[in-house]
């Protein structure tokens, strides 16, 4: 019997991959001039723009559905911390820290989509965060582990990450088009927002240049469709599913990274890397049984 939950794990799996590797397009778009918050707000709001000509409606669900706005909140914060830390933090330490988004998502699911944990549940959490913890804490680190403005960034992205999933949970009633104008909405508005509030101070810089232009159009493009599949995946599965599923982000920025120089793999992390996949497999395993059963 084929399992009903492929086609969701896939969609959330593409959208892993389009993440795990925006490091790198991000990084050479700074590099030529254009900071990442400009650079998020100029790619959401190009999505913003095809979605709000093909179902302009969407504004009326925004006022009909205030609940759209913790979307637009959980979606902006997210961009907005992860792009930010992924380009000028280490690639690696910034995705897994990133993915402490797990421990969040039990809650927000708990208190949103009143989702309580069961013991398998837990022991997949146990297994991630295990696994995080062994690739992060090395004999030389100091807890608490966050030790800079990037690492703060990517634990305030992980936390709108299970905000925002939880949230297409509580809202698949809804039109994708609906759940998408809010995300894309927020990711500009808050990114853009925050890039004018830093600018005064120096740490962002205006956008020099256009040299940076396929990369912004070719990203865009990415996120739009890989925001279809986030659309598709979390909205048919539990949220502490889709968060554990979501951990693949790590295999892929971690594997882009090492083999382009960016980070370097050790024993640690690959054992530490093979725990998180390993929650995630289980995830995964245990939502098709159930939908089978």
């Amino acid at each position: 019997m084929p399992f009903p939950a492929t086609g969701p794990v896939l969609g959330l799996l593409a959208n892993a991959l389009v993440f795990g590797l925006s490091w790198w397009p991000f990084r050479e778009m700074a590099l030529l001039g254009l900071h990442p918050l400009w650079a998020t707000a100029l790619m959401y709001g190009l999505s913003f723009a095809v979605i709000s000509l093909m179902r302009p409606s969407w504004f009326v669900s925004l006022r009909s559905h205030p609940q759209l706005w913790w979307l637009f909140l959980g979606s902006g914060l997210t961009n907005m911390g992860f792009n930010w830390a992924v380009t000028q933090g280490d690639v690696v330490r910034v995705v897994l820290l990133f993915y402490t988004m797990p421990a969040w998502s039990v809650l927000f699911a708990w208190w949103l989509l009143d989702e309580k944990p069961d013991r398998q549940a837990m022991l997949r959490l146990a297994l991630a965060l295990a696994g995080v913890a062994l690739v992060l804490k090395t004999p030389e680190t100091q807890w608490p582990l966050p030790s800079s403005a990037m690492d703060y960034l990517a634990l305030l992205g992980g936390a709108s990450f299970a905000l925002n999933n939880a949230m297409l949970r509580k809202l698949a009633h809804l039109p994708e088009s609906d759940r998408m104008g809010a995300m894309f909405a927020g990711g500009m508005c808050l990114c853009a927002v925050a890039a004018a509030a830093c600018f005064p101070s120096g740490l962002v810089s205006l956008p020099d240049g256009l040299s940076w232009w396929p990369y912004a159009l070719g990203m865009a493009l990415c996120l739009l469709l890989s925001n279809l599949s986030l659309q598709y995946g979390a909205a048919r599965v539990p949220a502490n599913t889709t968060a554990l599923v979501m951990l693949s982000e790590i295999l892929f920025a971690s594997a882009s990274s090492v083999y382009l120089g960016a980070s370097e793999l050790s024993l640690r992390k690959l054992t530490g890397g093979l725990l998180i996949v390993f929650a995630a497999i289980l995830a995964t395993i245990q939502h098709n049984r159930k939908k089978d059963s």
